[in-house]
């Protein structure tokens, strides 16, 4: 697919202005990039208009009309969240199923000053989901979005923070923001902020890094590891949260470690017992068994196990069944397609990798599967009847927009 150039200062960071600096900073992103990305806090003030990406209408569609279940729905109340069954039941015949959400319980909770978490838009409601995939290939990370419901003069959770980074999008109403300095920096998903209460109360009794109420069109970054607590002001608030499931250094340590340890299975002498009646080893085995550790992580690497993963953690553009029906059915030497948005393609031989599986192409078929990475649409002549029709029976090429 078709990049934007990248910016020789930052690999990986495109020098063309994307979703993140034309719509969620107001300040260069290579700046962005330098001094703030995983280090510091930023409050862009009236930065971009968010009404074409979320709403009240909205809200009130997915909780009464789209028949959400419960995963993709939480509630919080004074600091806690509040269990599933006090906002979901059956839908009636033919929708028994008991964790739906129900929408009068909600509108009860909501009205006694409860907050709404809609989980995961990115699945749930489209301008969201493209917004979020644009951002993650921009950033090089996995994004989700979620949105917060406040009732005025309320507040969902108390003092914490986040093990990913977050933009926070504020779409309706007003909310006041008191930002701390971490008390633990750059936490991993397993170091959450409940095993660090104290600290993180002690802190949030201090001078704050920032005070700011957000009106609509402000954005907000946090690293993870930054302390937040958020009220309402004097009307409904609904904010976008962003979050950036961060790949970090730690996580490329994993994937070597496992690559590691792959290769260590097939050493006859790594696989042999320890001498019988030990249950530990001797000082001599130990050592060899670093030095065979060390020489395997030598010869590790991480980037295709990093791949596997990368993909599994986001899907590819939506695809019609239907539509894809009668793209097949109606096939002519005219029709024009492209490759589906968001398989995240790579070349690796004559095989190409994506996130709905891989395909192996003779020579003559991947001059022509480049062309089409290049994101331009081609017509099936262009393409070949054989091989177009294979790629759309896949999935992987769709009717071309437009």
């Amino acid at each position: 697919m078709s990049t934007s150039a990248p910016d020789l200062r930052h690999p990986g960071v495109s020098s063309d202005a994307g979703v993140l600096e034309s719509r969620l900073i107001e300040i260069p992103r290579t700046t962005f990039a330098d001094d703030y990305w995983g280090r510091r806090a930023l409050l862009s003030r009236g930065v971009s208009d968010f009404s074409d990406l979320f709403s009240a209408a909205a809200v009130d569609e997915l909780i009464s009309s789209r028949g959400l279940r419960s995963p993709f729905l939480r509630v919080a109340k004074d600091g806690a969240t509040l269990p599933t069954s006090s906002f979901t039941s059956p839908a009636g015949v033919g929708a028994t199923i008991g964790d739906q959400l129900d929408d009068t319980r909600l509108w009860r909770q909501f009205h006694d000053g409860a907050t709404l978490v809609l989980q995961a838009l990115q699945r749930t409601w489209a301008p969201i989901g493209d917004f979020a995939a644009a951002l993650s290939s921009e950033l090089g990370n996995p994004v989700q979005a979620n949105a917060y419901i406040t009732p005025p003069q309320n507040q969902g959770f108390d003092d914490h923070y986040d093990v990913h980074d977050v933009f926070v999008l504020q779409i309706q109403g007003t909310k006041r923001w008191v930002i701390h300095e971490p008390v633990f920096d750059a936490p991993l998903r397993d170091q959450p902020w409940t095993d660090r209460r104290a600290s993180v109360a002690e802190a949030a009794a201090t001078e704050p890094a920032i005070d700011a109420v957000l009106e609509p069109g402000d954005a907000l970054y946090l690293p993870r590891g930054w302390l937040h607590a958020a009220t309402a002001q004097g009307e409904v608030s609904i904010h976008l949260t962003l979050g950036i499931h961060n790949w970090t250094r730690y996580g490329v340590a994993e994937q070597l470690a496992q690559v590691a340890l792959a290769r260590l299975q097939d050493d006859p002498a790594m696989r042999s017992s320890l001498p019988m009646g030990e249950a530990l080893p001797d000082d001599e085995v130990l050592e060899r068994i670093r030095e065979a550790m060390v020489a395997a992580l030598a010869e590790a690497d991480p980037n295709p196990g990093i791949e596997r993963t990368r993909r599994s953690q986001a899907r590819p553009a939506p695809l019609g069944p239907l539509a894809q029906h009668e793209a097949v059915r109606n096939l002519s030497r005219e029709t024009n397609v492209q490759l589906r948005a968001g398989l995240d393609p790579t070349v690796d031989g004559v095989r190409l990798h994506t996130r709905i599986g891989w395909f192996d192409f003779s020579e003559a078929d991947l001059a022509t599967v480049r062309r089409l990475l290049d994101g331009a649409p081609l017509t099936v002549e262009e393409i070949g009847r054989p091989l177009a029709e294979r790629l759309l029976a896949a999935g992987a090429l769709v009717p071309a927009l437009g």
